[in-house]
């Protein structure tokens, strides 16, 4: 009498990864931004773009080169460092505190956007106004955000959203941007793997 061959297992099937946007994607999207902020500027009339680490700088930059090119307007850009303003100092590994750079005039008297890849619990956002509130004075402040992930923390909303990614709260959010990581991408992450 012949054995039943022995049931194979297969392995665990991984939850897959989506791009949410491709390279030419994340461009439509941050003409679409830039854009806005022209509209809702009057045409970015003295307005400052302030871009948070890391990839909200190159952004704030893009951003800077998509108004000048759609309305031959200069928008300074500079950045802002919140490493300690962060509010998980101590029970995150040590990091190490950037430069911030605000362009020359100031922000005194004037529009700041702040700039960042994505927007989840509002934690960096907060951070990011008290840096901001050491550095001067604007007239007012704005948020850019590539991708709003939602899950907020606190009661902060962003002015201008490339797009909004509706996330199970486990999932991870990952923007890639040529400048920082070799190309541009906004993936899915299952779980917290990212």
């Amino acid at each position: 009498m012949a054995c039943p061959p022995a049931a194979q297992s297969s392995p665990p099937r991984q939850p897959s990864v989506k791009v949410i946007l491709a390279a030419a994607d994340v461009s439509r999207v941050v003409d679409r931004i830039a854009h806005q902020i022209l509209e809702k500027t009057q045409g970015a009339a003295d307005t400052v773009l302030l871009g948070i680490p890391t990839r909200g700088v190159p952004l704030a930059r893009r951003l800077a080169a998509r108004i000048s090119t759609f309305e031959d307007v200069t928008v300074p850009v500079g950045v802002l460092d919140i490493t300690l303003y962060r509010d998980d100092l101590r029970r995150q590994a040590t990091r190490a505190v950037g430069p911030t750079e605000l362009p020359s005039g100031g922000i005194d008297g004037r529009r700041v956007i702040l700039v960042d890849d994505v927007l989840f619990s509002g934690r960096t956002v907060r951070a990011a106004l008290d840096a901001l509130s050491d550095v001067g004075r604007p007239s007012s402040v704005q948020l850019a955000v590539l991708v709003d992930r939602g899950h907020r923390q606190l009661p902060i909303r962003a002015d201008y959203v490339g797009k909004n990614i509706p996330t199970a709260l486990a999932e991870n959010v990952k923007v890639t941007l040529s400048e920082t990581d070799g190309s541009d991408e906004v993936r899915l992450y299952p779980g917290a793997a990212a």
